[in-house]
Formats: C-alpha cells, sequence, structure tokens
C-alpha cells in the first residue's frame, strides 16, 4: 500500500500537480497513519483489545477453535482461571463482575464448549450481569456444513443475550470488542457473545482500538425526566404510609450509599427483592428485610399494607409481586434503567427511566426532611422475635446456624448462596452491614454459588467469601474445587446436608400429598473424604452446641475450608 501510494506521489509531482513541500507533507502524514496501526493477528488483536478494557483476569476452558486466542494469552500479562465446567467460567465472571462492578471476560471452545455456555450466559442475563462470552468457532467458510464441534451458538443464545456478534471481518474486531464492553456495561447491564471463527483468528489486521463508541440506535437513558422527579417529590410529600423495595440495580449503580441517605431523610422504610439483599446495612433503622413468598413477616406486611412503594432497580419478578397488595390507594414510583421493565409485573403511576444514582441524585437536591414516625414505629412492632424450636435432636437448626454466623462474620464478607433452601434461609436471616449477598435471583441457576464466590474472590483477596449450599448443588459445581486449589482462592464452603433436594422435597409434600419421587440424594459421596481427596480442610457437625466453634473454625482459617452441617430433611424454607 505505501509503495503505491508513494507512486502516486512521484507522478502527480512529476506532473506539476502537487508542489514538493506539500508532497512531504503528505507523505509525513501517511506514514504516521500507517505507523498508529500495528500489524498482528485478530487472536493478538483480541488480547489487545481486553487489555485496553483494563481486563486482568478472565475464566475459561480450552479447545481448539480458541486455540490462537488462547496462544495469544500465552504471552499476556492477563490471568487466566482454568475451570473444570465452561457454565462455571460464566459463573465465575458473573461473581467477578458483581464485586469489581465491571464487564468480566468468559471463554470457551466451539459446539459443546459453547453451548455449555448457554447456562450461564441465560442467569447473567436475569440478573443483569455484565460479562464478554468469548467463543471459538468453526472457519468462517466451513460454517452451516455440520462439520466437527460447530453449532450455531448466536442463534442458540439469542434470547439470552444483550447482543451477539459472529465475527466475518478481521478488521471489525477492534470496533467489535468495543461495542462489545460498552453495551454490557451501559444501559440495564447484560451479556455480550462475540462468536470468533478458527481462520478469522489467524487473519492479520491492522490494530488501533478504538477511543469511543456511537450507536445510533442504542441512546440509554440516564437522567431522570425532571417533571417525573418532580411528581416523586409529591408522591413522597403526599404520603402517610411510604415504602421503598430496593432490587440489584441498586449495586450496578453504585447508589447504596444514597439509597440510605434517601431513606434516612424521608424516614421511609426499605424492603428489598432476592436481588436487593445488603443494598441497605442491616443495622440501618430503616431496614425491614426481604420482601416475597419467602420474605419476612415485617417486609411483607410493609408491602401489603403501604399507600406509596417506591421501586428502585428492581423487577418485582413473581416471587416479590406475591407480597404486594394493588389497590386503588397504591400509588407506585417505579424507577428503572430498562423502560421494558417499568409497568410490566405491576402498574406504575410515575415512571422514571434513567440511572438510578443519578436518579438518586436529582431526588435528593429536591426531597425535604420528613417524618413518617407513626408508619414506622407500626412495623417496628412487627419486628418481633420470633421464637424458635432449638431443640437438639441430632440436627443443627439452620436458622439458629445463620444467626450464629452472622455474630462470626467479619465486616465487609461475601457470602454467596446456591439454590433452594439454603438459599431462603440465608436470604431471610443473614445480617449483613457493609458486605455483599450474591445469589441467582432471576433465573435460579443451581450449582451458581460455588464457581460465583470463586469470581467474587478473584475480585478481592481481602474479603471473607463464604459459599453456603445443598447437598443437591454442591455435587453440581464441586469439581471446582480443583479450580480453587489449582490457582489458590481460598472460598470457605458451608454444606447444608439433608440428603434430599430440599426445595422440591417440600413443595411434594405440601402440593402433591407428600409423594416423594427423585428428590433423595442416596449414593452421595462423604463429603468430607471429597473435600479431604482435594487437599481441604473439612469438618462436620449434627448439633447445635457444635455450632459456635465450628464457625470459629471456619472464619479463622487461612485456607479453603467445607463444613457440613447436617440439617432435618423435613425442615421447612419458612422456618420460625
Amino acid at each position: 500500500m505505501i509503495f503505491d501510494f508513494q507512486y502516486l506521489l512521484d507522478f502527480f509531482s512529476a506532473n506539476g500537480i502537487i508542489k514538493s513541500i506539500e508532497i512531504c507533507t503528505i507523505r509525513h502524514r501517511l506514514l504516521k497513519v500507517i505507523m498508529s496501526k500495528e500489524k498482528m493477528t485478530v487472536a493478538r488483536a483480541m488480547v489487545k483489545c481486553l487489555e485496553a478494557e483494563g481486563i486482568t483476569k478472565i475464566f475459561g476452558y480450552p479447545g481448539a477453535a480458541i486455540c490462537p486466542f488462547y496462544d495469544e494469552i500465552y504471552n499476556s500479562k492477563i490471568q487466566h482461571i482454568l475451570v473444570r465446567h465452561e457454565a462455571n467460567a460464566g459463573h465465575a465472571a458473573s461473581g467477578y463482575a458483581r464485586i469489581t462492578g465491571k464487564p468480566a471476560v468468559a471463554v470457551a471452545t466451539s459446539g459443546p464448549g459453547a453451548t455449555n455456555l448457554i447456562t450461564a450466559i441465560a442467569t447473567a442475563y436475569m440478573d443483569s450481569i455484565p460479562i464478554i462470552f468469548i467463543t471459538g468457532q468453526v472457519n468462517s467458510f466451513q460454517i452451516g456444513k455440520d462439520v466437527f464441534q460447530e453449532a450455531d451458538i448466536t442463534g442458540a443464545a439469542e434470547p439470552f443475550v444483550k447482543h451477539s456478534y459472529l465475527v466475518k471481518d478481521a478488521d471489525s474486531v477492534p470496533r467489535i470488542f468495543k461495542e462489545a464492553f460498552y453495551l454490557s456495561q451501559t444501559g440495564r447491564p447484560g451479556p455480550i457473545l462475540i462468536d470468533m471463527p478458527f481462520d478469522i483468528q489467524k487473519q492479520e489486521v491492522a490494530f488501533k482500538y478504538p477511543k469511543s463508541v456511537d450507536l445510533r440506535s442504542y441512546k440509554p437513558s440516564t437522567f431522570g425526566n425532571k417533571l417525573q422527579i418532580k411528581r416523586v417529590i409529591e408522591a413522597i410529600k403526599n404520603s402517610k404510609k411510604p415504602l421503598i423495595c430496593v432490587g440489584g440495580g441498586a449495586f450496578f449503580s453504585n447508589s447504596q450509599d444514597k439509597l440510605a441517605r434517601f431513606s434516612s431523610r424521608c424516614e421511609i422504610p426499605v424492603v428489598s427483592s432476592l436481588m436487593g439483599v445488603s443494598a441497605l446495612p442491616h443495622t440501618h433503622p430503616m431496614n425491614f428485610g426481604m420482601l416475597g413468598m419467602h420474605g419476612v413477616r415485617t417486609a411483607n406486611i410493609a408491602a401489603k399494607n403501604c399507600d406509596l412503594l417506591i421501586l428502585l432497580g428492581a423487577r418485582v419478578g413473581d416471587r416479590a409481586a406475591a407480597a404486594i397488595k394493588e389497590s386503588e390507594d397504591l400509588k407506585v414510583v417505579h424507577i428503572d434503567i430498562d423502560p421494558a421493565e417499568i409497568g410490566k409485573n405491576i402498574d406504575a403511576d410515575v415512571p422514571v427511566v434513567g440511572d438510578l444514582s443519578l436518579i438518586l441524585d436529582q431526588i435528593l437536591e429536591l426531597a425535604p426532611e420528613l417524618k413518617h414516625e407513626e408508619w414506622v414505629e407500626k412495623l417496628n412492632s412487627f419486628k418481633i422475635i420470633e421464637q424458635c424450636d432449638y431443640s437438639d435432636d441430632g440436627y443443627v437448626h439452620p436458622k439458629l446456624f445463620i444467626n450464629k454466623l452472622n455474630e462470626g462474620l467479619p465486616k465487609n464478607s461475601i457470602i454467596v448462596s446456591d439454590v433452594g433452601q439454603n438459599q431462603i434461609w440465608t436470604a431471610a436471616n443473614l445480617h449483613l452491614d457493609g458486605g455483599r449477598f450474591l445469589t441467582t435471583g432471576g433465573m435460579g441457576t443451581m450449582g451458581y454459588s460455588l464457581p460465583c464466590a470463586i469470581g467474587a474472590k478473584s475480585a478481592d483477596k481481602k474479603a471473607e467469601v463464604i459459599v453456603i449450599c445443598g447437598d443437591g448443588s454442591f455435587q453440581m459445581m464441586f469439581m471446582e474445587l480443583a479450580t480453587m486449589i489449582q490457582h489458590n482462592i481460598d472460598v470457605k464452603i458451608i454444606l447444608m446436608k439433608n440428603n434430599k433436594l430440599g426445595m422440591v422435597r417440600e413443595l411434594q409434600t405440601k402440593g402433591y400429598g407428600d409423594r416423594q419421587i427423585a428428590v433423595c440424594l442416596d449414593g452421595s459421596p462423604d463429603f468430607i473424604q471429597l473435600a479431604k481427596a482435594y487437599g481441604i480442610s473439612a469438618e462436620s457437625i449434627n448439633e447445635n452446641s457444635q455450632v459456635e466453634g465450628a464457625i470459629k473454625s471456619l472464619i479463622e482459617s487461612k485456607k479453603p475450608y467445607v463444613l457440613q452441617v447436617i440439617v432435618d430433611e423435613n425442615q421447612r424454607t419458612i422456618i420460625s
């Protein structure tokens, strides 16, 4: 290309079309443009894109179709964490993204490697987690010919991604990566899929990473409409029994402190969805717990008796919406970054679209100091300490265990629960002040907790990261114990064992005449010996008197630790 331009310059000069001084200027600018674009393989460009976005860790599982990319990772400072199943790469990236507040990266090969990611992609989509999923693909000229390990992953994952790319042009790679990171973390966060054919990865490209993104069709709102903000303020002033319901949107907008200031200034009680647990410190006087079908009594009473419901970054899915009593005198303010969520499950009288953090700034500028003493006092009266039968009958009582765990947890701990009874026991009874509660709310994906915790611990080495799971979910993910050992990731695991798929067993007991089928976990391994096989210290307890000592050993351990807690197989989800 340089020689072609040089020939033209010589021709123009010889014929007097361009002066010699102008030729020098053109040649200088031409060389500057050419030198600014470094020639490299697409695989190398992919790594450079990740580095430009500040990525220092990725989670994945290699295969033939993604080998060119992995070969370039070998020469990079980016740390690759090898999981033992592709789905867990996505879940680990989820934990990493949720703690850093930035997009994370998960990688897999073509075919089954890519399809194994779909559950993780769907989980991230439902919980609005920004993850860049990179998959290898067969050669571009082989696509559609059903060659070895070919799968239409962009088509298969279409319902669960915010956007996807099947890369066919090497020169488009820098733009695609820049767009992917931008799309994943702006507006409502979500997963982006980049499918990379093998031959494209080996092609050469003149690399220059874009400084910005401009997509005509994608302009997410940030600030709330000023008129709507005024309507929110008026609704608060006119309310006698206001209530805030906070969801997972509080975390990626980093608006926990502003939530606390807003609720304190206007003296508005706060309840949370499952994904909003820990958005407000447990000790905050306006925190009234988690609402919903598995929520706490006080929160559900508040939701059924309020005259103003302010939804902050909450989808209000079916499990939460069941606790809300819609009536003529109930006014609903719904604030969310995604306009599609507003009014989808509960009609909104005052919809406000935008970034929750910026909107709370707007509200705090106008909101007066208010008192709702009678309403708060009434709700506090329902905060009766419920007496539990903690009789020691050869089992550990789950509520007692979580309460004792609360007492022993260091500040800023990260608790990751799985799905099932353990999730509800934890969410309803966990008391965090400054820490984080992580779980999968929208998809309810069993086997999420351990890989998520690995990602969370990778993001914050100083935090105490503890998994709470059941013996059913543990068997979907215990292979990741090897990932912990290989990469020196010190996660603690509390395994609540009842030898049943407890939540399904409870459903069968209540709704199907106690006809239990396919819920017994006979044949499970000895989890203590299994942990020790990985070189991990482990302990088992089956009496309430053992709880405090066992929690102390777990917290004091400087290495991975497994604590098996034997609970009654007939224990209910809502326990008192």
